[in-house]
């Protein structure tokens, strides 16, 4: 019979344990993740992270700084990439193609560990210094989301001024009371994140859909230098957008799980005046006049039928609301003791 090899010796019991700890660790989260969207930033993005973290290693805070790259042709992965061998806490999420800002800040909202978000551009425009100061008014002033104000804009006129026409239109219709919805550095708590979704351009309107949700908005000024590197990325097309957008989050928080209280109103608008209309058509016909040649009476009838419409499109967005509502999407916890 072939004798058996010996058995190898087991490791000392000191090993063992040691390699357990070190599995069992848990991997900690950053306190701070910082998230910035580039697109076409690669003079920049490199002096960006140093400054950001030098900053958060001065005030105390364990912290990453994610890029996100938004199809850039001009090398900013490499940069990036750069930063990463000089800091490993500089991360990267390259998409594949651009997507545009909301995108790319979504992307970077489901890839940062961090209990507080801060969002910034690329474009050294904004002020890492800053951050503290974002950092002490979630805290202090038991906040969930900061946005920053750019009160002196570093930007040409051509900017700065349709961008004031559009904070004073959205102020007004969202009735959320920040100077400037289109700035970029905010900071977030996680949780605001975790019930907001972003999609097409509305990342300048978080903080409305955030007010609605029933988190607490607050605004601080900032200081905003002048672009040293590359040129805006905005154009005049941003303004039609915005609006456009600016309807969409006002029905979107209004309406959306009351959509008859919309359409109804409009809809009964059309009805009555058709109405209107018709019975005083109708009365003249009872006096003996003839209504052959009366182009009130196709308005009359034609204001009846798109009432109609409009209200059976209500009656239809209501059906489908109630057949997809879900629970949770209609409140928002801010603490439970069970």
């Amino acid at each position: 019979m072939k004798p058996r090899a010996p058995l190898a010796p087991a490791p000392p019991a000191e090993t063992v344990s040691d390699s357990v700890r070190t599995a069992a660790e848990p991997h900690t989260d950053p306190e701070v993740s910082v998230l910035v969207p580039v697109l076409d930033e690669a003079d920049t993005v490199e002096e960006l992270a140093r400054r950001v973290l030098a900053c958060l290693d001065g005030f105390g805070r364990s912290c990453e700084i994610v890029f996100v790259d938004d199809g850039s042709r001009d090398g900013t992965p490499d940069r990036v990439r750069t930063a990463r061998d000089a800091d490993p806490r500089v991360k990267l999420v390259r998409l594949r193609r651009n997507f545009g800002k909301a995108a790319a800040l979504s992307a970077g909202f489901d890839h940062c560990r961090g209990r507080y978000v801060i969002t910034m551009d690329g474009d050294l425009q904004d002020d890492p210094d800053e951050i503290p100061r974002f950092l002490a008014a979630l805290e202090e002033q038991d906040l969930d989301l900061v946005s920053g104000w750019k009160r002196r804009r570093r930007d040409p006129i051509s900017k700065r001024w349709p961008s004031k026409l559009f904070n004073r239109v959205t102020r007004a219709l969202a009735q959320v009371d920040l100077h400037d919805f289109n700035c970029g550095f905010k900071a977030y708590r996680r949780e605001v994140l975790e019930q907001i979704a972003v999609y097409g351009e509305l990342h300048r309107y978080i903080p409305v859909l955030a007010s609605r949700r029933g988190f607490r908005i607050g605004e601080i000024e900032v200081q905003h230098h002048p672009r040293r590197h590359g040129m805006s990325k905005y154009g005049w097309d941003r303004l039609y957008k915005g609006l456009l957008d600016l309807m969409t989050v006002l029905f979107i928080t209004k309406y959306t799980r009351r959509p008859l209280h919309l359409f109804g109103v409009i809809g009964l608008f059309f009805l009555g005046a058709g109405t209107l209309i018709n019975i005083y058509l109708a009365v003249l016909w009872l006096g003996g006049e003839s209504l052959s040649d009366r182009p009130l009476l196709q308005l009359g009838i034609l204001l009846m039928l798109i009432g109609i419409q409009v209200l059976t499109t209500g009656l239809l967005a209501e059906m489908i609301t109630f057949k997809n509502f879900r629970r949770q999407d209609s409140y928002s916890v801010k603490e439970r003791l069970d």
